[in-house]
């Protein structure tokens, strides 16, 4: 059995005639805790939205778990939390969880659902309120909830701390490192270079649709003598 969950090769992607992913090649381990950063339009959420099959890349190939990324079978081993997430404003709380555990194949426990409301610190009445009225922060809690509870060998989450305060993203992180230390892989995107510091194995720096760096954070720092991560990013997007 491959150690490698994901297997990027050359992707290239175009929008109408724009290179926007040019050349992409990563290999993500199994049990990796894994972060892609980058500026703003560097073309992470385009590999994302390649990945899951959103839409066609225009060359290369992906693969999830030694299996090509376009088959279906593939992609039921990923949860996945997008960049904007928005449920569906009609539905409770409880209505979401249990639509997508449902797709998942994954029982609903009130119990587990209780834990992890409790967790990222979301009351347990919002189960019962309809989406359109939860606040940015209980959205994106909603969403990680959905994830958590997948029971999932690969989480793609595309900014999951964004919209959280302080305390969720402190109570946020805790749950996703329980991913890892369960041997679960995380593939996320973070603007938090700090986080990524601080709970990544590896990164991997994308600028202008190319694969700029792929290693540690401490390899990253050590590479431009930069004194924080933050620094030796804009170093690397600027050589």
């Amino acid at each position: 059995m491959s150690d490698i969950a994901l297997r990027f090769a050359q992707v290239e992607k175009r929008y109408a005639g724009v290179p926007v992913v040019s050349g992409f090649s990563l290999e993500v381990r199994r049990g990796e805790f894994f972060g892609l950063v980058g500026v703003n339009g560097a073309g992470k959420t385009t590999l994302i939205k390649c990945l899951l099959d959103f839409c066609d890349a225009d060359g290369g190939a992906i693969e999830i778990f030694s299996v090509p990324h376009t088959t279906t079978a593939a992609r039921a081993r990923i949860a996945y939390l997008p960049e904007r997430f928005n449920p569906p404003f009609y539905l409770t709380g409880r209505d979401f969880l249990q639509y997508m555990l449902g797709l998942h194949r994954t029982r609903y426990d009130a119990a587990e659902v209780a834990r992890i409301f409790g967790a990222l610190d979301l009351e347990p009445a919002a189960l019962d309120r309809p989406a359109r009225v939860y606040s940015k922060g209980m959205t994106q809690k909603l969403g990680l909830a959905a994830c958590l509870l997948s029971g999932k060998d690969l989480y793609v989450l595309d900014e999951p701390t964004g919209g959280l305060d302080p305390k969720a993203r402190a109570l946020a992180k805790s749950e996703l490192a329980a991913l890892r230390r369960a041997g679960r892989t995380v593939f996320f995107t973070s603007h938090a270079l700090a986080d990524v510091a601080e709970m990544c194995d590896r990164l991997a720096v994308m600028h202008a649709g190319r694969l700029r760096f792929a290693g540690t954070p401490q390899e990253l720092t050590g590479r431009t003598g930069a004194p924080d991560l933050e620094r030796a990013f804009l170093d690397c997007i600027s050589d």
